[in-house]
């Protein structure tokens, strides 16, 4: 009745028959973990990529990128984000300077810049704008038929001008288009700035997503999607590729918690075709046939693929370089060891870019083991320029603290936390200042990478207690950087050296306890007739005692021959000059003007210019940005302590 208390009876539901009824949140978070998450949504933790411009339109894209199957002509775009701090300028330069770089067009020519209006862009003037940016966004944008575009200008124009709506706001730019590699592709440079002068911010869903979608759809547009003939033959080619492959990516995505995975599909040329793969898979012993058709894929089948599908293509350039540079390698063999281990020695035929967007480099060496070695040498600007053809030696570098941070930490240690040149002196009394001064340079590569040691107005340093550890982390980074060491032997061909009056690293193979292994094939037999020639040579010239079955070098034959190297090019640069050559001599004061660096066959020599005459003495890489300028030091057998500028109080440099 109206008038009465309702009183719920409270208690479980259950169902007519009695028996307890399921509640509907728990057949909803039921099937929710039939469909592989406990909530229906996936969970993902805040992470960022979502902050920015471009982030609804991003996620819009992400999810048509997943349903788009294979229909759509796809698009590879690599982004970077470069931070424009310290000499981040100089960088940005030199990143210009390559893109532009010769031979990327398709008639071998330096690259041309352009940008949204133009086809000829001043790229000193972009790097102007960009001067007080705080950062800048590098793209290289490679649509898969690429090659069908007699020009690649409109179609990067059109995709930037889609990305401007996307993300609200002008885009300043600039790009250059490359044909050298097997898929064209364009370098795109672009302002961090928008349209308002503020800073530009990219979400990194647009970027992920957004961008490789744009070009996927504009050259779809352009060329039309691929027919069904094309997507066909395409699968069909990679049912039997050593790579990562669309049907692999299709596996994975369907296998289960177990990793099991079934060929069965409603389009019966689908379900051969990954039937087929699983096949290939299980004969490379990255699948298993459990029975009943069913296959167990893997662990880490994804980057095992991938790495197969690098190393495929690295041995495929190996094989167009030896064929373009004419070597004859029957019997001999090819090493990709993008990590080394051993020293190797040999002829460098090529160094280019293993990946360009990350400024990662690789070297091709005809070793004189007989073998031919390509070799990930890291950051370009990591290694030196090396002249092809040049005899070099690439060893890996070690990662932890050297002998140098080990003895600064000594003598912290003794000192209650400092370090100076004057300590290292009082307490090593055997020891040089060169020598204690280049302990000082590892503490400034230390402190400029901020990580620990501070130094005092006096020149002295505070160490920190766990000096060791931050300098072994320090050289761990840089070792990602840099992970090989690399000493250009000689520039020139080995068979010039065998009658060259100058030590030579023949001459050093030749030394008591230096056994060179070289075998009789490419590089190596040109090394065991160059070392035989060489033998005699220095017999003739009474600098070597032998016959046919003994050798050995006279002494001080490597200093007379270097002797001679510097009287000869010293008379060279006199004519050239008009001043005369004075050899320098030790316990002697040099002075003059840091002049220019002269590469000769027993290393570098910094020339030193005066008013009448001049000389010749080892290089120090501290002189490159001292060239031009006056100096002063003693001539010592360790070196030279300089001193820059005019003043006898300017800075010493060992």
């Amino acid at each position: 009745m109206p008038d009465e208390d309702f009183k719920p009876k409270l208690g479980r539901t259950r169902s007519k028959d009695g028996k307890r009824a399921t509640k509907y949140g728990g057949r909803i978070l039921a099937a929710a973990r039939l469909a592989g998450t406990k909530t229906g949504v996936k969970s993902r933790r805040f992470d960022g990529s979502r902050i920015g411009r471009g982030a609804s339109m991003g996620r819009l894209l992400s999810s048509r990128d997943r349903l788009a199957g294979f229909r759509g002509r796809r698009a590879v775009v690599k982004a970077s984000l470069i931070r424009l701090q310290g000499k981040a300028g100089q960088v940005a330069r030199a990143h210009m300077r390559y893109i532009q770089r010769d031979g990327v067009t398709r008639e071998g020519l330096p690259g041309e810049l352009y940008g949204p209006e133009i086809d000829r862009a001043d790229g000193d003037d972009f790097l102007k704008r960009t001067a007080h940016d705080r950062h800048q966004f590098r793209f290289i944008v490679s649509a898969e038929d690429g090659a069908e575009y007699p020009d690649l200008k409109p179609y990067v124009r059109r995709l930037m001008a889609q990305v401007e709506q996307d993300l609200g706001t002008r885009l300043d730019w600039v790009a250059v288009d490359h044909f050298n590699t097997e898929r064209p592709h364009t370098h795109i440079i672009l302002r961090g700035v928008d349209d308002q002068g503020d800073n530009l911010i990219i979400a990194r869903e647009y970027i992920s997503h957004g961008l490789r979608e744009r070009a996927s759809e504009l050259v779809t547009l352009d060329l039309g999607p691929r027919t069904d003939r094309e997507i066909e033959a395409r699968l069909r080619h990679d049912v039997d590729q050593e790579r990562l492959t669309a049907i692999d990516r299709r596996l994975l995505r369907r296998m289960d918690g177990e990793r099991e995975v079934s060929p069965a599909d409603n389009d019966p040329f689908q379900q051969s075709i990954a039937a087929g793969r699983l096949r290939k898979l299980k004969a490379m012993d990255l699948a298993e046939d459990i029975g009943g058709g069913r296959y167990r894929l893997a662990e880490g089948l994804e980057d095992t693929l991938r790495r197969m599908g690098e190393r495929g293509d690295i041995i495929r350039l190996m094989q167009r370089e030896l064929t373009a540079s004419r070597l004859d390698r029957a019997g001999g063999e090819q090493v990709v060891a993008t990590e080394l281990h051993e020293p190797i020695v040999g002829r460098l035929i090529r160094r280019g870019f293993s990946d360009e967007h990350r400024d990662r480099h690789y070297m091709m060496v005809d070793g004189i083991d007989g073998r031919v070695h390509y070799v990930g040498i890291g950051r370009g600007d990591a290694v030196a320029t090396v002249p092809e053809g040049a005899t070099v030696r690439i060893e890996p570098t070690k990662a932890g603290a050297s002998d140098a941070d080990r003895t600064v930490d000594a003598f912290a240690r003794a000192n209650g936390g400092r370090y100076s040149v004057d300590l290292h002196l009082a307490h090593d009394p055997t020891a040089s200042e060169a020598y204690a001064t280049s302990h000082v340079r590892r503490l400034e590569a230390l402190r400029r990478a901020g990580v620990g040691p501070e130094r005092h107005p006096d020149g002295s340093w505070s160490i920190p207690q766990d000096h060791l550890a931050r300098a072994e982390a320090f050289s761990r980074r840089q070792q990602s950087d840099r992970p090989v060491a690399l000493s250009i032997l000689s520039p020139r061909p080995v068979g010039d050296l065998v009658t060259i009056e100058a030590p030579t690293w023949l001459d050093r193979e030749l030394a008591p306890g230096a056994s060179i292994a070289a075998r009789d094939i490419g590089f190596g037999r040109e090394v065991r007739a160059a070392l035989a020639g060489r033998r005699q040579w220095l017999i003739e010239q009474q600098l070597a005692d032998g016959d046919g079955r003994s050798f050995r070098l006279r002494e001080a034959s490597l200093e007379v021959l270097r002797q001679r190297e510097l009287l000869q090019e010293g008379g060279r640069l006199s004519e050239q000059l008009g001043k005369r050559f004075e050899p320098a001599q030790i316990g002697e004061r040099v002075e003059g003007v840091i002049a220019k660096r002269v590469d000769l066959e027993s290393g570098n020599y910094a020339l030193v210019e005066r008013s009448r005459e001049f000389t010749l003495v080892p290089w120090r890489d501290v002189l490159e940005r001292n060239i031009g300028k006056s100096a002063s030091g003693i001539m010592r057998a360790d070196g030279i302590s300089w001193q820059f500028g005019r003043g006898r109080s300017g800075p010493a440099i060992s």
